[in-house]
């Protein structure tokens, strides 16, 4: 049977949620709708996300239209949970974006068709809530070919709109200006069309015009664009047939090797973990012993599978399903499973978090119960980048925004019994290399007191490009285990720099390497005091880092966001100041009617105070987008975030720590 991976995608509050409900109503998986407001709905499982009426994390509900298995991925809406959307991109066939009839293209609707574009997913567009007072869909039409995409078609015409009787109506091939929109879309992307447009439009057949339009849908050339209510169910099902029509399917070859992708990270109720895996190629059975990640290996103990509505148990699964798999206990998020698919390791398409803050339990008590629910909770969501300060004995996470961190704060206490408090939140900046440093230290030379000769040569890499470890040494001059664990700690070393921010791109070359061969006393066991370890490469390599870093010179750069805001146009006069106050740099000012739309750039940690001051400075009416730009030197003093583990720029300090664990017992 062939296979439909779906995502429905959204900006928060579009009615995606429902619209999901809708969906699996229609098609017999649930005999009664549920309603987001009541937390009653079938993808928002778990209690936070019912309490709070929003969708947290993805969920996966599978049903079968005709002969195609839809499996239909909820995701977040919220852009504090952008990441949840991230993961699933890379395992999706096709994608509804949902767009409110009433508040149409809004910030995070153009941030996810911005990338739905980009990955070229078949996308079909579903504006929601016709039936909602001041709703327009020809207006959110428009908006949508302005703003998102000039590919777009729509699909049907709406009565009634903004009334609880609207309706929707599919169009045909009766409809003369629907059929002459589309012939001219799809004429500028296809040169045969085009030829027979030219000499008579009238002998194009609607059927040709169909298959055409579902050739460009699925390769995500054309958006169509549907109408309707989630609520009323106007309008969804003309969006179903659009999807079995016009949405590309895969047929797995269940005989090929075994080829997937984790994408998302589970706990069950004992614990243990369970790894949501999309199948490409292949088959995977119950006790089958199966590649996971770079070099790991695992025992699949146990299988289950979304059908029907329904989450069952499995002994196998095949290409192109989606399963829940036990026993991959070393499985992270993003791992291959088998051989690396084509679209496994799909490049982060959203930015990653600017906003930290410290984790403080109430009760002293409580903190290793806080670090190993955090463990867990960073399992499912890598980009919390979980940071343990050992010298002062705190717990930090990384954070998109407020909300986020008011749903950690809730978990804790409603899944762990852990009672949590926050320190305020600050920015996450990051220190660029700006020349190039090298140092050498050398075995048995003064002061270097392991014994391993390393020498490490740092310079700058393009942005984006992250850190590479290169020998300039002969791969055979020292034991492989040696070398491993030096570029292993270049890379840990450079998750705090002289400034104590994270190094993101650099090129590090080791230009030195020395050992002492494994020895023993005549007749003795082996001694360590008279041979090289892996622990000494490893205690020397921060020292001599540090050193080359040093001497390179690294610059603290800020995360900066590009903002548009539409505001009234007699408050532009207060406005402007107000943003000068919160560093805000406006770089376009355009007037559109009575209104304005003011561009420009803001740092990232000024963005939630802006958001909170708005609504005052505009009288309701100021609409905001914001979307991580880029990262730019701090201007003015360099910010600095104190170190969580021995400071090698501090020589006396670190051999001291570093003496207890190693030298003192030699």
């Amino acid at each position: 049977m062939r296979t439909l991976n779906l995502g429905i995608l959204a900006h928060v509050d579009a009615g995606k949620t429902s619209l999901t409900e809708r969906l699996l109503y229609a098609v017999g998986v649930i005999d009664r709708l549920g309603s987001v407001d009541a937390g009653s709905t079938r993808t928002d499982s778990l209690a936070l996300e019912r309490q709070r009426g929003i969708t947290i994390r993805s969920a996966v509900v599978s049903f079968v239209l005709d002969d195609v298995t839809v499996n239909l991925i909820d995701t977040p809406g919220h852009p504090d949970f952008i990441a949840e959307v991230e993961r699933v991109l890379g395992v999706l066939d096709g994608a509804v974006l949902v767009i409110s009839a009433v508040e149409g293209v809004q910030p995070q609707t153009r941030v996810l068709m911005r990338t739905l574009r980009r990955l070229r997913i078949p996308t079909l567009i579903f504006v929601n809530k016709v039936d909602r007072a001041g709703a327009d869909p020809e207006r959110v039409v428009r908006a949508v070919a302005e703003k998102l995409s000039p590919s777009v078609v729509a699909m049907g015409s709406v009565a009634g709109p903004g009334t609880r009787d609207a309706r929707c109506t599919p169009y045909g091939p009766a409809d003369v200006g629907f059929t002459d929109r589309l012939l001219d879309l799809l004429a500028g992307q296809d040169e045969a069309l085009l030829a027979d447009w030219v000499t008579d439009a009238s002998t194009v057949p609607y059927p040709r015009l169909r298959g055409a339009l579902a050739d460009r849908t699925g390769r995500a050339l054309v958006q169509p664009v549907f109408a309707g209510s989630a609520v009323t169910g106007a309008g969804v099902d003309a969006l179903i047939a659009g999807i079995t029509e016009l949405l590309p399917t895969v047929q797995g070859d269940a005989d090929a090797p075994v080829s997937g992708t984790v994408f998302a990270i589970e706990r069950g109720p004992a614990g243990e973990k369970i790894a949501l895996v999309r199948l490409f190629a292949g088959t995977i059975r119950v006790r089958d012993r199966i590649r996971v990640g770079a070099t790991g290996a695992a025992l699949v103990t146990a299988a289950r599978v979304v059908a029907d509505g329904a989450d069952v148990v499995a002994s196998s699964v095949a290409a192109g399903h989606i399963a829940r798999l036990w026993g991959l206990t070393e499985a992270r998020i993003g791992d291959p499973v088998g051989v690396p698919p084509e679209r496994a390791g799909v490049d982060r398409q959203f930015a990653p978090p600017t906003l930290e803050t410290v984790v403080v339990p109430a009760r002293a008590a409580d903190r290793v119960t806080m670090h190993a629910a955090l463990s867990q909770l960073a399992e499912q969501d890598p980009l919390i980048n979980l940071r343990q300060d050992d010298r002062q004995h705190e717990i930090s996470v990384s954070l998109y925004g407020e909300v986020q961190k008011e749903v950690i704060q809730a978990t804790l206490a409603d899944d762990f019994g852990v009672v949590v408090t926050f320190r305020e939140t600050s920015t996450v900046h990051v220190e660029r290399v700006c020349g190039v440093g090298a140092a050498v230290e050398v075995i048995a030379v003064a002061p270097n007191p392991f014994l391993a000769t390393v020498g490490l040569r740092v310079g700058p890499a393009p942005t984006g490009a992250g850190v590479s470890f290169r020998l300039g040494v002969e791969l055979g001059s020292m034991p492989p285990a040696f070398f491993a664990a030096v570029e292993e700690t270049v890379h840990r070393t450079l998750r705090q720099g002289p400034h104590g921010w994270q190094v993101p791109d650099c090129e590090v070359t080791m230009t030195h390497a020395g050992y002492w061969a494994r020895q023993s006393h005549s007749h003795g066991t082996f001694d360590k005091s008279m041979s090289s370890t892996a622990g000494d490469f490893r205690n020397l390599t921060p020292l001599v880092l540090m050193t080359a870093l040093t001497r390179a010179g690294t610059r603290v750069h800020e995360p900066v966001h590009r903002f548009r805001l539409e505001v009234p146009g007699d408050v532009l006069g207060t406005l402007l100041p107000a943003l000068a106050r919160l560093d805000a740099v406006p770089t376009d000012t355009t007037g559109q009617g009575t209104s304005y739309l003011v561009e420009g750039e803001i740092p990232a940690g000024r963005v939630h105070a802006l958001e909170r001051r708005l609504p005052a400075l505009t009288r309701g009416e100021g609409v905001l987008e914001t979307a991580f730009d880029r990262y730019r030197p701090v201007r003015g003093p360099a910010p600095t975030r104190p170190r969580w583990d021995h400071n090698p720029l501090d020589r006396k300090e670190y051999l001291l720590a570093v003496a207890r664990r190693v030298v003192g017992g030699r």
